[in-house]
């Protein structure tokens, strides 16, 4: 009992010098600090509050004596990642119509987005973009910023704009037009209910794209349109439209060097979203132990699990991966096309659409690009710095370096000898918060932060 006693004791002192420290430094790791520039080794990322103080080598910062040192020694320090298309109401389940039956359309939503939430903070990722929800969306944004989910800050297009319904797809995730005087009027309303970008999906016209355009951008809003074809995105490119999501993804065979040199020329955002089929299907076939996983199975409530189990049966039959074979032969070719033309490149993962889960899919998206021509480095600066950018958030996000907002992932190992080290997230901080898995790696993250 005694020893119980002076445990409780020494924890306590603990916790006490714990609240009494007003800096926090993460001291010894390799420094990526978002720029294409090589590494810092033994390095020192100070922060106070929320923000950065300092970040360089470790002999050229002085670190306060009120501060709390995190040892991170062998492992890589690096901003955290930013996911330019991702989809909070969805896991990965195999099929779109069966998955919104069995949640009952929407209701089960305040459930799953939570979970999608968490899953993609414990991945490493600390802002993300969701293209395509109903309007709740918007108070499960105000609940991750209040600290009540813990999550990543979200950006939110709520539903998108479209001629074409998508079947199967609740009614609330899509705004059907028929003429370009109302796709300016759903863009009005969109943005008066408070979205932070405007999505544009199938058979929009020209005229269409202006319309949402001319709006959108009177109110300093960014427009991302969902493109394939050659047709569309030469619309979207005379239309004004910001952010082109999925081109080279393969969905099409390979586009004209004369419209990706137009792409590139221009500096539009790129978001390709290559991993999402050509990727994950051939990885699931050679290892389709990673359907279920303990995690998988902690994150979700026991009737869905067993029904994501189900959804995954003969998943090469699955409608969603019919013409993944053909995707995958154009890749080889089209994945390749704006990263050879250094066209201006974010990433985004299309998270968690079938088998594609938010607890990995960023990582694999990052590989998969490295796959595709990509360094390590550069592939990382477009998830961080890049991203950042795109989003108008530039001057507080996306690289660590003093007055930014200190959003940090710690990797245990090295992810510019191997990409794929990035699925190693030890811990996060978040708005200078600290997250830590179930089995924190060190003692300071169960005194100081919280697990997610």
């Amino acid at each position: 009992m005694g020893c119980l006693r002076q445990a409780f004791f020494i924890f306590l002192l603990f916790s006490q010098s714990v609240a009494a420290k007003e800096h926090l430094a993460l001291v010894g790791g390799m420094l990526i600090d978002g720029y294409e520039v090589p590494p810092i080794h033994d390095s020192v990322v100070l922060m106070k509050g929320n923000k950065i103080v300092a970040a360089g080598p470790r002999h050229k910062i002085v670190i306060p004596e009120d501060t709390l040192r995190i040892d991170v020694r062998g492992k890589s320090v690096l901003p955290g990642l930013i996911d330019l298309h991702m989809h909070l109401d969805l896991l990965g389940h195999g099929d779109y119509d069966r998955y919104y039956k069995f949640i009952g359309g929407t209701k089960r939503l305040p459930e799953i987005m939570p979970i999608a939430a968490k899953q993609m903070l414990r991945a490493g990722i600390t802002t993300a973009v969701d293209l395509g929800s109903p309007l709740s969306i918007l108070q499960v944004k105000e609940d991750i910023h209040a600290g009540k989910i813990p999550g990543p800050k979200l950006v939110v297009s709520g539903p998108w704009i479209t001629r074409i319904k998508l079947e199967g797809v609740p009614d609330e995730y899509q705004l059907v037009i028929d003429s370009p005087k109302q796709a300016a009027k759903q863009a009005e309303y969109l943005i008066s209910q408070g979205v932070d970008v405007i999505k544009l999906w199938l058979g929009l016209t020209l005229d269409d794209y202006k319309a949402v355009v001319k709006v959108a951008h009177k109110h300093n809003v960014k427009v991302h349109a969902h493109l394939y074809k050659v047709k569309a995105i030469e619309h979207a490119i005379e239309a004004g439209v910001d952010v082109f999501q999925h081109v080279g993804s393969a969905k099409m065979p390979p586009y004209p060097e004369k419209l990706i040199r137009r792409i590139a020329e221009a500096r539009i955002p790129v978001i390709q979203t290559i991993s999402h089929r050509i990727w994950i299907y051939p990885a699931t076939l050679n290892n389709p132990g990673r359907l279920n996983t303990p995690q998988m199975q902690r994150d979700l409530p026991a009737d869905l699990f067993t029904e994501f189990q189900e959804s995954f049966e003969q998943f090469h039959r699955l409608a969603y991966f019919h013409d993944t074979p053909d995707e995958i032969r154009h890749a080889v070719i089209n994945a390749r096309q704006f990263i050879d033309a250094n066209a201006y490149i974010g990433v985004g993962t299309d998270a968690a659409s079938p088998l594609n889960f938010h607890s990995e899919a960023i990582w694999r998206e990052l590989s998969a690009l490295v796959d595709s021509g990509m360094t390590p480095l550069r592939a990382i600066s477009a998830a961080t710095k890049t991203n950042a950018e795109i989003l108008g958030k530039g001057a507080s996000l996306g690289t660590l370096e003093a007055g930014k907002t200190a959003d940090i992932i710690v990797v245990d190992g090295d992810p510019l000898f191997d990409i794929n080290m990035l699925k190693y997230v030890d811990f996060v901080i978040k708005d200078g918060k600290l997250w830590y898995a179930d089995k924190p790696s060190l003692p300071e993250l169960t005194q100081m932060g919280r697990p997610f």
